[in-house]
């Protein structure tokens, strides 16, 4: 099987559960009590946005959690075709209480490789925690790399993400985020991700569109 089959055969099998877990709630949902449909009302919105505002919210969690684990796995399964032995692990953390130990995505050698499909983060606490996790990484020996393929599009999420690449670059690691996420895949594994995702999406875009 090539990657891409691997990588289409994982995107069949988030699809369907995402798309049960989204029928499955908006029935749910017809059972609710929409009682607080008047605060909306006073505050402008109609009966029927506030239905559709619940709605796209509610099944919008289901989409946001699948479309990130789906890209993440589909990464890894890049990493994984080139370099098999290569796996996700845990490393104790020798720096504090909590948590006990770091997972690594996929470690390749020393190559401690983080995947992030990507992180809209404002919470300043995300910094001390990836800050104790990159410090725990270089104690054990290892190189802290982060990939981030979509970059934040928020003022503040944006300067937490400068500051985790100054944080990278201080221990001699590295932050890949945006294009240069899907070029350091394409580079480290020979797989074109990218490319390889636009080609499914074309091919079930035109699959719905007839």
């Amino acid at each position: 099987m090539t990657i891409k089959d691997k990588i289409r055969e994982l995107a069949d099998k988030y699809a369907a559960t995402l798309h049960s877990q989204i029928t499955q709630r908006k029935e749910e949902m017809k059972g609710d009590d929409t009682s607080y449909y008047l605060i909306y009302r006073v505050l402008g919105i109609s009966y029927e946005e506030g239905q559709l505002i619940d709605e796209y919210q509610n099944t919008g969690r289901f989409l946001y959690k699948y479309a990130g684990s789906f890209l993440e796995e589909a990464a890894i399964l890049c990493f994984t075709e080139i370099y098999p032995k290569g796996n996700k692990t845990k490393i104790p953390n020798t720096l504090g209480q909590k948590p006990k130990t770091f997972e690594i995505d996929f470690l390749n050698g020393t190559d401690a490789i983080e995947i992030k499909w990507r992180d809209a983060t404002t919470d300043g606490d995300h910094i001390t925690k990836e800050h104790t996790r990159v410090k725990a990484i270089t104690k054990a020996g290892l190189k802290p790399i982060r990939v981030m393929f979509y970059y934040p599009q928020r003022t503040q999420a944006i300067r937490i993400q400068e500051t985790l690449e100054t944080l990278y670059n201080g221990v001699e690691g590295e932050y890949h985020a945006g294009d240069n996420a899907w070029e350091f895949v394409k580079m480290y594994t020979n797989v074109d991700l990218k490319q390889i995702l636009e080609e499914i999406a074309n091919e079930r875009t035109e699959s719905n569109n007839g």
